[in-house]
């Protein structure tokens, strides 16, 4: 049997590329780049290309990177970091109920130490307006962390305007771009993002590494201590050979990100479409064109997600409930939850397709059509 992954969006396959270009990096190339001598030189090169790289890509300068051990610390040394450092100007912080746990947990841990957070509600589709955070701004507001695309059911936020709505005010505003990233284009000068949240491993990179996207004068606390790397943004010695493999990573992922949103639209629509021709009842989750295209969030009316997960998984089928940071848990996802409250039969009955490396479109048809016979075999159609 066959096995197929579709949970791209909760971790990603290396890319073969990417292997091959840290290796050297683990074998041979292991000075520590903060070593003045050659061995150490040769590093600090590489993280020096390596920044290059990763800043082109946002539209942004090569200082305005910290290399961080992923999309968690990264929204941690964002958040965390500017409130302590900007206490003086406000205490007050404006994001949305969907966030990904790294953004909604510090937050709540900012609210025990003084801060007040306002949650912003979501509509059905899953997406918050720019006149909510308009709506929401206080002279005390110094910080708007809003996520660039929903991890779980793929609707992308009013970025832009959010970005020009806040520009004026002193607030800065800061997004979670890790699901994101890499699938659409991203310039962090025309959307007006001031801080900006990235993983390796959503982009078939390796897995303990990513970056902080800071504009040039924003001062940050640093939330590690120790030595000077990263500007005395964060402490400790980089990891060469996973800021290669994030480099190497951000090189493939945009100069295929046209290709690949075409060719995740056509999984998606196939999908859709055999689902539409076996007469199952189902419905998508989260918005049909404001969408991240890998994200396809689908409610089986009439099904239960343990027996469903449990039946995929025996057929081959590699997909999930939703977030990966919440697997095993009881709790229903917050963000169904906060797109439909918590008496909707869509939070206990729904399953996250998502397409990355390696998928092919035979494999697409096949995880359709299995999903299209346990559906009927657990609703008895």
């Amino acid at each position: 049997m066959e096995r197929i992954y579709m949970d791209h969006a909760a971790t990603s396959p290396m890319h073969p590329e990417v292997i091959e270009k840290m290796i050297p990096y683990m074998a041979d190339v292991f000075g520590n780049p903060s070593s003045i001598h050659s061995f150490g030189r040769e590093s600090r090169h590489i993280l020096d290309e390596a920044r290059k790289t990763v800043s082109k890509s946002i539209g942004a300068k090569e200082n305005e990177i910290v290399f961080t051990s992923g999309g968690t610390e990264a929204d941690n040394t964002a958040i965390i970091g500017y409130a302590l450092a900007n206490r003086h100007k406000g205490n007050h912080i404006i994001t949305t109920t969907i966030e990904h746990h790294a953004v909604l947990h510090t937050c709540e841990y900012l609210e025990k130490h003084g801060f007040k957070v306002t949650y912003l509600p979501v509509n059905e589709h899953g997406q918050v307006t720019a006149q909510q955070v308009a709506n929401s701004l206080t002279d005390e507001t110094i910080l708007v962390t809003i996520m660039y695309g929903n991890n779980e059911v793929g609707t992308i936020q009013p970025i832009e305007a959010i970005g020009h709505l806040v520009k004026p005010h002193q607030a800065v505003f800061h997004t979670d771009a890790v699901q994101a990233y890499g699938l659409v284009p991203i310039n962090v000068e025309e959307l007006g993002i001031d801080l900006l949240s990235v993983s390796a491993h959503k982009i078939n990179g390796p897995k303990g590494t990513g970056f902080l996207y800071v504009r040039q004068g924003i001062k940050l606390t640093p939330h590690l201590y120790g030595g000077e790397q990263e500007r005395k943004r964060r402490a400790g010695t980089e990891n060469v050979a996973g800021i290669v493999g994030l480099s190497q990573a951000v090189l493939i992922s945009h100069g295929t990100i046209e290709a690949k949103r075409k060719q995740y639209l056509e999984f998606r629509q196939t999908f859709i479409s055999i689902l539409d021709e076996s007469g199952v009842s189902y419905n998508i989750n989260g918005h049909t064109e404001e969408t991240l295209s890998h994200i396809l969030n689908i409610s089986f009316p009439g099904t239960n997600v343990e027996s469903m997960l449990v039946n995929l998984d025996l057929s081959g089928i590699a997909v999930s409930s939703g977030s990966a940071c919440t697997a095993g848990s009881i709790e229903p996802s917050h963000v169904l939850v906060a797109m439909f409250g918590k008496d909707s039969e869509r939070i206990i009955s729904s399953i996250r397709y998502s397409f990355g490396l390696g998928n092919t479109l035979d494999q697409v048809i096949q995880a359709a059509q299995k999903t299209v016979t346990i559906v009927k075999r657990l609703t008895q159609q």
